[in-house]
């Protein structure tokens, strides 16, 4: 198949969503007109790209009509000129839609829930846990994502030992999904008396969110606990039942929230983060059992794998999927990591190109 008929199979598909969301019957049904929109705004790129390769490929062809037909010196030189121009921007085009054809991962759309838990190092586990917050909540400001705390715990002197929080706007799972797996930090901590530097870690696990008509979870294989909330929240939060705690049975999956003062919107929040994590287990367990490619450089999502270090005496951080070094590594933790991501992002999709070709 070439390349237009593939861009020709994505324009039908894209005409035919149009013609879904101006079906009444689908204007009325908000779960399904939210997920028509999202897959229409992953086609735009590709629908714009078939309209004006279609046009380079016309006019390439009426420029050598012109020249098989005619005699006229300056005629042909035009037409030559225009030729040339035309093939220049048709061969520019045809390698940007090789990208764009790239099978899409149908998550890169939605928002996310990110989960960091301290891991080897104690104290200072937890403060750097803290600072990977703080830095993810500075992309998120830059990024005019909305950000949700859903459950934390403090570490003893600062930071966190665990923080799950929601991020929701365009394409947060786009560039969110490369932050999953350990984030190691190499800096001198503030207890240290001698100066020396110490090693810690902190693991980042990015689930897609999940619409509850996406993922059928049945009510009967949910434990609901109920207790007395130990975080912020005023003088009450220590009095009346708020907390609420989830257990998905089949799996062994845990879920707790205890940020709101009320027990409805702790077991939404809750609920929230329960879809995710069932959806990212039966999604793990489906590509493992048919893909060994799974644990590829790019997109492992494994937590075990040792992702990225911060260097602060060298102001360094490297990311060890790509071979990445930058050496402005107070910018990234003020939340600049669009270099960072945007770096993940070429090699994923060259990688991807490669399998396809």
């Amino acid at each position: 198949m070439d390349l237009l008929e593939k861009l020709r199979q994505v324009h039908l598909k894209f005409e035919g969503i149009a013609r879904d969301l101006e079906d009444p019957a689908i204007a009325s049904d908000l779960d399904k007109l939210r997920l028509l929109s999202k897959e229409r705004r992953v086609l735009e790129p590709v629908e714009a790209a078939y309209h004006q390769y279609d046009r380079l490929t016309r006019n390439i062809e009426g420029a050598r009509e012109v020249l098989r037909d005619t005699r006229d010196p300056e005629m042909r030189a035009m037409a030559e000129e225009e030729l040339r121009s035309l093939e220049s921007e048709h061969a520019r085009v045809e390698e940007e839609i090789k990208f764009l054809l790239i099978p899409p991962d149908p998550n890169d759309s939605r928002d996310s829930i990110v989960e960091i838990r301290a891991g080897t190092g104690g104290d200072e586990a937890a403060i750097f846990a803290g600072d990977l917050f703080r830095m993810y909540s500075r992309f998120a400001e830059l990024q005019r994502w909305q950000l949700e705390v859903i459950d934390e715990s403090q570490g003893t002197i600062g930071g966190y030992k665990e923080i799950a929080f929601s991020l929701s706007g365009t394409d947060v799972y786009a560039k969110m999904k490369f932050e999953s797996g350990v984030h190691r930090v190499q800096r001198v901590p503030k207890t240290e008396t001698q100066g020396r530097v110490h090693t810690s870690a902190a693991s980042v696990a990015v689930l897609p969110e999940v619409e509850e008509i996406e993922i059928d979870i049945n009510p009967n294989d949910i434990r609901v606990d109920i207790f007395r909330s130990g975080g912020k929240g005023g003088q009450n939060v220590n009095k009346v039942e708020t907390a609420v705690r989830l257990t998905h049975i089949p799996t062994g999956i845990v879920v707790s929230c205890q940020e709101e003062r009320s027990q409805l919107k702790n077991r939404n929040k809750a609920m929230k983060v329960m879809r995710a994590r069932v959806y990212e287990k039966a999604k793990r367990e489906s590509e493992e059992k048919y893909s060994a490619e799974r644990r590829s450089m790019i997109g492992s999502g494994d937590r075990s794998e040792k992702i990225r270090t911060y260097n602060f005496p060298q102001n360094r951080l490297t990311d060890h999927r790509i071979d990445l070094t930058l050496y402005n590594l107070a910018e990234v933790m003020e939340g600049d990591l669009d270099g960072v991501i945007e770096a993940l992002r070429v090699a994923d999709r060259a990688e991807r190109l490669m399998k396809v070709e």
